[in-house]
């Protein structure tokens, strides 16, 4: 190691680039890929306390782990770096200049809208094939088929197959960095040898979520096939790279299979959905105490992210998983963006969004509160919609006249005032989620919810 590196605090994550297996009685040995903790740093600059897995401590080498870093936020990441868009022939052959034999990229058609075209130079001219979108599948020649044009990119390195020559070097579009490469520097690259697919425990509309199985422990898998749809999942990724609270879904890494899409692996959490549970196991089953454990679980999470500047923009009971243990904890961070970007509100959730986010696409922490409010609604209703007897299209004009909904049957007062506090139409006077996560605090410590 350089006398530049630096000491990496307790806590720290790293990922084990080699196989470890310690010569000493005090070593922690390791795999190659293996997640590991720091605990400690010893008198040696080489060599730390380290925890694995299953909580066993050692001594281990500190050149043979990489630190796990966030993906920084603002990178623009992309599963098809050589994907240009809507650019002209003449701008694709600018782009493959200096002349250079095998280097790629793919833009999307001009003359056959929906269809794209492979462009590829070739001893000192530009080839452009067209690739031809039909039932579902891509193909250059019209004998070989591909579900995306990842796949396509992947045939062709391997083989020419009737090309001019095979794809060697890809024109990578400007401002953007391969996500496999990305995923690999910041130590969030999996390796899918290690990962069994077990069973489908959910189905989106994006893709199935997965049962699997990576190195021996239970993990969920959501796997993403399309193109565009992979794109968009990246951001997912890498916010989740940056977050760790033990009340938010883990994301335990990322793999990027040119031929299949990618696959996001986190943290198995046994019991689903909270809406689920609490619709599937009702009052006779869950007293105060365990629901008022949920609204600080999801309080606390929400607490973590507004001191860290993100803002969910999604928060409801379908989208907070329960463990095996019964912890409550915030997943699907789909949407989840630093505090300052708006964004489309084609798709948003009109019965859990705030008024102004809906009406001018202000988010913020604020606007995250408002859907807290909703979400303890659905915690005391045991997994009721909200706004239950009030058509879709009422709903907002009513909210914005003052309307609030009624306190669900049993709902202890106290906890009700805690909802009305969050559906305050002006966010400025909204409470904070430190404050909110004080007064769940204050209504446990002194067991004002029996």
């Amino acid at each position: 190691m350089s006398g530049m590196q630096a000491i990496w605090p307790s806590g720290t994550e790293c990922i084990a680039k080699y196989n470890f297996h310690g010569t000493a009685e005090q070593d922690l040995p390791f795999s190659k890929g293996d997640v590991l903790t720091i605990v400690a740093v010893t008198k040696d600059p080489n060599w730390y306390k380290a925890k694995n897995k299953v909580g066993r401590e050692g001594i281990i080498p500190a050149n043979y782990v990489q630190k796990r870093e966030g993906v920084k936020a603002g990178t623009k990441l992309s599963l098809m770096p050589w994907f240009h868009g809507k650019i002209t022939r003449e701008q694709a052959e600018r782009l493959l200049y200096p002349p250079e034999t095998g280097l790629f990229l793919v833009r999307e058609s001009t003359n056959y809208p929906g269809d794209y075209t492979l462009c590829v130079s070739c001893e000192g001219k530009v080839e452009h094939y067209r690739i031809i979108y039909s039932s579902s599948k891509l193909s250059i020649d019209e004998e070989v088929y591909f579900e995306n044009l990842m796949q396509l990119v992947e045939h062709y390195t391997t083989d020419a197959d009737g090309l001019c020559t095979r794809l060697i070097k890809p024109k990578l579009m400007e401002g953007t960095i391969a996500a496999q490469d990305e995923f690999s520097r910041s130590g969030w690259a999996l390796n899918m040898k290690d990962l069994k697919l077990l069973q489908t425990i959910g189905k989106g509309e994006f893709g199935d979520v997965l049962l699997g199985d990576y190195r021996g422990n239970k993990v969920a898998v959501k796997c993403i096939k399309h193109d565009a749809t992979a794109q968009a999942f990246l951001a997912e990724a890498s916010v989740m790279t940056q977050l760790r609270h033990s009340n938010l879904v883990q994301l335990l890494g990322v793999i990027v299979e040119e031929k299949s899409g990618l696959y996001i692996v986190t943290e198995y959490m046994a019991k689903g959905s909270l809406v689920d549970y609490l619709r599937s196991r009702g009052r006779s089953v869950l007293g105060g105490d365990c629901l008022l454990k949920f609204c600080l679980d999801v309080c606390e999470a929400m607490e973590y992210l507004e001191a860290n500047n993100f803002v969910h923009r999604d928060l409801a009971a379908r989208n907070v998983l329960v463990s095996e243990d019964n912890i409550a904890k915030v997943s699907d961070f789909g949407l989840t963006k630093e505090a300052s970007s708006t964004q489309d509100t084609g798709k948003l959730p009109v019965k859990w969004t705030a008024p102004e986010a809906l009406r001018e696409k202000k988010f913020s922490t604020k606007s995250d509160v408002w859907s807290f409010g909703i979400l303890l609604w659905e915690i005391y209703s045991f997994g009721r919609v909200p706004y239950p007897r009030i058509p879709l299209k009422d709903v907002v004009p009513r909210v914005e006249k003052g309307y609030k909904m009624d306190a669900p049957d049993g709902c202890p007062l106290v906890v009700y005032e805690v909802m009305k506090n969050c559906w305050t139409l002006d966010p400025i006077i909204r409470p904070s989620f430190h404050q909110l996560r004080e007064q769940l605090e204050h209504i446990k410590g002194n067991e004002l919810y029996l």
